[in-house]
């Protein structure tokens, strides 16, 4: 087993200089197993929007990496001059002096650097960003959509308020064929007592 030294000694090379290089690895792998396993088709666009931008961390960490990997090359090497220099040199004041410039010049390389990967990070988002022209297509695309559910739900009400007039039409028609019935049956039973009433008399 591993103690906790270990473990945390191995994270540190795997993660580099502790930008989450591994983290953003596993999230790309479960984005990657979840945008397999995507259901629709929005649910797998978001997954791989999601992946394409763990993938652009990933790379700006490894462009960044890269860039340190290199200034502290150049810094190594300057340092062997700045060393051979000093023996040079006629006095340690003048050696004090031409490492106070070096610092200087190290220091503007690093805000240089800086510079540069918050230009490529912006550069990035903005590439990743969709332009106004294709907004402006989409906006319009749905426009149409929601204008051609408008028509469709105004038709599906003109035909609920028809079928509504029509049914209670069928209704007052079966109310008055109700009443006809019941008034004809009335008429029936008036007519068969008059005739018994007439009977009867006429056997008196």
């Amino acid at each position: 087993s591993f103690s906790s030294d270990e473990v945390i000694r191995k994270r540190l090379l795997i993660d580099g200089d502790g930008a989450g290089d591994d983290r953003r690895i596993n999230l790309l792998v479960k984005s990657f197993i979840k945008w397999c396993n995507s259901g629709s088709q929005e649910e797998g666009y978001l997954q791989y929007q999601r992946m394409l931008s763990t993938l652009s961390q990933c790379e700006f960490s490894m462009g960044k990496t890269l860039l340190v990997y290199d200034m502290n090359l150049r810094e190594m090497e300057n340092y062997e001059k700045i060393y051979k220099d000093i023996g040079k040199h006629e006095s340690i004041a003048a050696a004090h002096e031409k490492i106070s410039e070096c610092k200087k010049q190290i220091l503007q390389a690093k805000r240089i650097r800086k510079n540069r990967q918050e230009y490529d990070a912006l550069a990035k988002v903005i590439q990743h960003h969709p332009d106004r022209h294709e907004t402006l297509k989409q906006l319009e695309a749905l426009g149409k959509e929601l204008q051609n559910l408008s028509h469709i739900k105004e038709n599906v009400e003109d035909k609920l308020e028809l079928r509504r007039k029509q049914f209670h039409v069928l209704l007052s028609t079966i109310h008055e064929l109700q009443q006809t019935l019941e008034n004809d049956e009335k008429l029936s039973e008036a007519e068969e007592s008059q005739e018994t009433q007439m009977e009867a008399e006429a056997k008196q």
